[in-house]
């Protein structure tokens, strides 16, 4: 049942590598063009308040971001366990997995949307809504977490299924969903004039039809691995493996939830709605950056948990040496197109022109140390997928939690709203130099086992 999984062993890691990669970062720069459709839509259909959706959108955007963390730390957790045991040949282990995968993504998901559904008000408030934006941020916010359970299911599928090898399905699902919500959010904001509601009915549809693809995967034999409801019985030690392992990525997203919080509130003070929509605007077009990074990083994960669960520690080196170098090259790609046109995207999405002034001055800041986020990304990947969970939540702790947020907080003291935007490359800088030396120290030590086994 696993042949179908030994070719992460044997094939030419380059071939693998973007044989893995590209599905993923064609599915996620897909996810991260209808995130911009949904901003792109709420600007034009909202016409002089433009800038009050956008920033409604922003403000509700972190709860969104915290949802998915929960999903993808998850996902990522059930993932890496499933790659080390089919790479040591242990099947039944790697079922057990993504039975007790399936139940714990319905568990936290209910608790999830308990707990917010019914303190939203305060928690929007908190995220830094206005009296001018908050009922914006609210019809975004109540939609998105009626489809909670839609959207946890969804990511955590596709960590699975990449784990696997099947890359090509994960990306299937993304594309499809991505292109449904673009339809249903011209369908919805146009044709049913449902505003910033219909944005976010768009959303949660599309990853529901998406959801049911993957569902369907699993249930019609497709994958090689078998889901049996014997599986779904909880198992502490399984589900204690997922939580530690996962806990750095989900670390990574709440941070980056956490980050949107603290920044929404020290831009109310700084720059007030208007800023808050720039940067609204911003962090999306920053994900053309980010999401071909982290899908040379998801096809990376399934290469190095098999070569490790297989004690073939050189592959596991020349995966992460070549996933640096394309990783760098894409930052580089991602700055010369921001930094050169920011005021071209920015015009996309509204033609308010203080946004589109402000808005191109702040991305220009913003995208200077891109070239270097890969380090991060990549860093803490390979500890993920070694099972390394002290490692993986320390690297994936510095960019948001000990560096971006400090900075967002200190240096607007000195440099008003553009120490915000300072920020960004600051932090991306000080995270890039952590993740190397702990890249490297690793790099060494399995060229070392390598050379005396």
């Amino acid at each position: 049942m696993n042949e179908k999984s030994e070719f992460l062993g044997t094939e030419k890691i380059n071939k693998l590598l973007w044989q893995l990669a590209t599905p993923a970062i064609i599915g996620l720069l897909v996810q991260a063009f209808y995130n911009l459709v949904d901003t792109f839509f709420v600007g034009r259909a909202l016409g002089d308040q433009s800038v009050l959706g956008i920033a409604g959108v922003a403000v509700a955007f972190p709860l969104q971001m915290l949802m998915i963390a929960l999903s993808i730390g998850i996902g990522v957790g059930g993932s890496s366990v499933i790659s080390r045991m089919l790479g040591s040949k242990d099947v039944n282990k790697a079922e057990r997995t993504l039975g007790n995968v399936f139940t714990y993504t319905i568990l936290l998901s209910i608790i999830f949307q308990i707990l917010f559904f019914f303190n939203v008000d305060t928690i929007l408030n908190l995220f830094g809504a206005t009296a001018d934006n908050f009922v914006y941020a609210k019809e975004y916010a109540v939609v998105i977490l009626q489809g909670t359970l839609a959207f946890t299911f969804g990511f955590v599928l596709n960590n699975l299924v990449r784990a696997e090898g099947n890359s090509k399905i994960a990306m299937n699902n993304m594309v499809f969903s991505g292109v449904l919500n673009i339809f249903l959010d011209a369908i919805l904001m146009f044709g049913f004039g449902m505003g910033v509601k219909g944005a976010a009915l768009a959303t949660v549809l599309a990853q529901l039809a998406g959801t049911i693809y993957l569902l369907y995967y699993y249930v019609s034999g497709k994958s090689p691995l078998r889901l049996e409801l014997a599986n779904f019985k909880p198992q502490l030690s399984l589900i204690k493996e997922i939580t530690t392992i996962g806990f750095g990525s989900f670390v990574m997203g709440a941070s980056n939830s956490f980050m949107m919080l603290v920044l929404n509130n020290v831009l109310v003070i700084y720059g007030g709605d208007l800023s808050i929509a720039v940067f609204g605007v911003a962090i999306k077009l920053l994900m053309l950056i980010l999401m071909p990074i982290i899908g040379i990083s998801h096809g990376l994960q399934p290469i190095v948990g098999y070569n490790y669960g297989a004690e073939n520690y050189e592959r596991v080196n020349e995966s992460v040496k070549k996933s640096l170098m394309i990783t760098t090259l894409f930052g580089l790609g991602g700055f010369i197109l921001l930094a050169g046109f920011p005021g071209t995207f920015f015009s996309m999405f509204s033609k308010d022109a203080d946004l589109i002034s402000s808005g191109a001055s702040a991305l220009r800041i913003m995208v200077l140390a891109s070239p270097l986020i890969g380090l991060n990304v990549i860093g803490t990947t390979l500890f993920q997928s070694v099972g390394k969970a002290k490692p993986s939540f320390f690297l994936s702790m510095c960019r948001q939690i000990l560096f971006l947020i400090p900075l967002v907080i200190l240096l607007p003291y000195y440099f008003d709203l553009s120490g915000v935007w300072m920020a960004f490359p600051i932090s991306d800088l000080m995270a890039a130099m952590v993740s190397l030396f702990f890249v490297w120290r690793e790099y060494r030590y399995f060229q070392h086992i390598s050379i005396n086994t």
